[in-house]
């Protein structure tokens, strides 16, 4: 369905993409100082749609990377991409409770949910399209 190259491209997008959230945390978990921190100060709601992109952009390459696979729970069907993002943000939200230097916020969990759902979306019409693309090529 995905080019090789494609594919790979995919891979280390999600892993570079996965190391700069990490990094980012690293960064707030310590209080550490950050050129992106200050941007967001700046921006209304900065926070929230910051957990919003990041957190739904490794939505979008986690499933891209994992070529779009799913699980089925009963009647639901969900992407692994965005059920293994879920479980990432729920322990890294959690652990902020734990962390003098950070706070447990709903709104940011609320925030990183939306961004989880809203690029779990993008995922599917991205498979759509990248179906609907392959079966054209058959047919021709």
């Amino acid at each position: 369905m995905l080019s090789s190259r494609f594919y790979v491209l995919s891979v280390l997008m999600a892993g570079a993409f996965l190391g700069f959230i990490i990094w980012i945390i690293y960064l707030a978990n310590t209080g550490a100082s950050s050129v992106f921190f200050d941007l967001i100060k700046h921006i209304p709601y900065g926070d929230k749609v910051g957990h919003c992109l990041l957190f739904g952009t490794l939505t979008f390459l986690a499933n891209l990377t994992l070529k779009f696979n799913t699980i089925t729970l009963g009647r639901v069907s969900a992407y692994i991409g965005s059920c293994l993002v879920a479980v990432f943000v729920l322990v890294e939200e959690i652990s902020q409770g734990f962390i003098p230097s950070r706070t447990l916020d709903g709104a940011d969990l609320l925030a990183d949910a939306l961004g989880i759902a809203l690029f779990s979306y993008f995922s599917w019409l991205t498979h759509r399209f990248i179906l609907s693309s392959y079966q054209g090529k058959n047919h021709e």
